[in-house]
């Protein structure tokens, strides 16, 4: 069977997803307080534009309109995350009912219109009172999130069944506190290996919390963003040079999590920058609690290369500046491969995503796979009769979605898939710049304009066959 006649099994959840702070703005409303992300934005020079999350796309007044979209389009599950400051504006003590009510609101109007609601408790937007207090680098946070996932699975429990504890910790701690070039904008490697953990301690905390207060329907996940590591060469130096970035992007979060242990490896290899004293007896068995699912975030493949001397400073997503993402990997050199690329300037490249998932399929034969995020920014414009062509993204979500299917032949268990995003949105250091949305959004005036990639994937989402290239 060839890709372009692709079946998918009945079931298959096919989705959409969004982050809070990247659409809902009311930045300063109904007692939302500043989380890291508003504090960030808000330094000049650190966005593109000096934009903000203030208004983004204006979610928070438009939930019923972004529902009706998502209705239209016949998706079968949303994926959101909850605003941490909008429901404990200081990450601490009780909950703030307004935010919590706007989420309610949210989960009935997607199960009115048949939509699954599907939660991601932290996408980045730590309350900025708990960074003050020392942020993900100190242990006191990771106990603060699990109050916080228990006081909104309380509120929301009768309502999702679908969890998610955290979106990419990757980038929360090794952008965030490695590279400064995302919130809280720091650059510590220490601390970002120390961040790492007690994301891990959090997720672990909030399993258990979730699970005291969610009824035995409840599935709980993570999202995680493995990097697919590939060696320039196939040199011993190079390999080693993947071994180590694969330590640091992927198996510092799949060890405690799925095996019980951070990888010795990962150990010897940061052994200079800290003795990993901050794990504490017990703390790998809180981390590794039963799962129901894991969620795969993917975009592009990672090529990297020893190198004699220090490398530049990389960004992870291929351009470079700021510090270095990838503690004690000095002489790792990163490379864009030849080909085809994104308005990100990531490489396309859908073998990738077949990799990563029959990696995942392999090393948690049990869990099934979800992929959480996939997609591709493009200059998208209106056509002068407001349409919105972008044959690119459909291009590019039809090889990744054949990539699933393909990996999903060889037997990995793939039960469904988000694509990245529903609506055009603040890209996070890049601010309005960069396009992802399946949904064209005028910022000026906050139209929304369902692109051609939108009714491509209703099209697939109705049929549950991937339709020939070009179509």
């Amino acid at each position: 069977m060839s890709d372009t006649t692709a079946t998918f099994p009945e079931g298959f959840l096919w989705g959409t997803a969004t982050a809070a702070y990247q659409i809902e703005g009311a930045a300063q409303e109904d007692g939302r307080t500043p989380s890291i992300w508003d504090t960030f934005s808000h330094t000049p020079g650190k966005t593109a534009g000096g934009d903000t999350g203030d208004v983004a796309v204006d979610h928070y007044h438009r939930r019923t309109e972004d529902v009706r979209l998502m209705a239209g389009l016949g998706v079968k599950a949303y994926r959101f995350s909850v605003s941490w400051p909008r429901v404990q504006p200081t990450g601490r003590g009780p909950a703030v009912q307004r935010g919590l009510d706007f989420y309610r609101g949210l989960a009935d109007e997607l199960l009115e219109a048949g939509i699954k609601p599907v939660l991601t408790l932290y996408h980045w937007d730590l309350p900025q009172e708990l960074e003050t207090a020392g942020g993900w680098p100190e242990r006191d946070t990771a106990h603060r999130f699990a109050d916080y996932a228990r006081l909104v699975g309380d509120a929301l429990g009768d309502r999702v069944e679908l969890w998610t504890t955290l979106n990419e910790p990757w980038c929360s701690a090794f952008l965030g506190y490695a590279a400064g070039v995302h919130a809280p904008g720091r650059t510590d490697p220490a601390a970002a290996l120390r961040a790492a953990h007690h994301l891990n301690l959090a997720h672990g905390l909030a399993v258990d919390a979730l699970r005291a207060e969610l009824p035995a329907r409840a599935q709980i996940s993570v999202s995680l963003n493995p990097a697919v590591v590939r060696p320039r060469t196939d040199s011993e130096a190079d390999r080693d040079a993947a071994r180590r970035i694969d330590a640091l992007a992927t198996r510092i979060f799949t060890g405690p999590m799925l095996d019980g242990a951070y990888p010795p490896d990962l150990l010897d290899d940061t052994a200079r920058l800290t003795d990993w004293s901050f794990v504490r007896d017990g703390d790998v068995a809180l981390i590794r609690r039963p799962l129901d699912s894991i969620g795969l975030n993917y975009y592009t493949p990672t090529v990297v290369s020893a190198t004699d001397g220090d490398a530049p400073p990389e960004r992870a997503d291929g351009h470079g500046g700021g510090a270095s993402p990838w503690p004690a990997a000095d002489h790792v050199a990163f490379h864009q491969p030849p080909g085809e690329r994104t308005a990100m300037g990531w490489t396309v490249d859908p073998t990738g995503l077949t990799d990563l998932l029959l990696r995942f399929s392999a090393d948690a034969p049990d869990l099934p796979l979800y992929i959480t995020e996939n997609g591709a920014a493009y200059d998208d414009k209106p056509e002068p009769d407001g349409s919105v062509h972008d044959p690119d993204r459909i291009a590019y979500l039809h090889g990744h979605i054949g990539a699933v299917h393909r990996a999903m032949r060889e037997g990995a268990d793939v039960r469904g898939y988000f694509l990245w995003s529903l609506l055009d949105n603040f890209e996070w250091a890049y601010g309005y710049a960069k396009r992802f949305g399946a949904v064209h959004v005028d910022y000026t005036t906050q139209a929304r304009t369902p692109k051609s990639s939108a009714n491509w994937y209703a099209d697939l989402i109705r049929t549950g066959a991937l339709p020939a290239p070009g179509l």
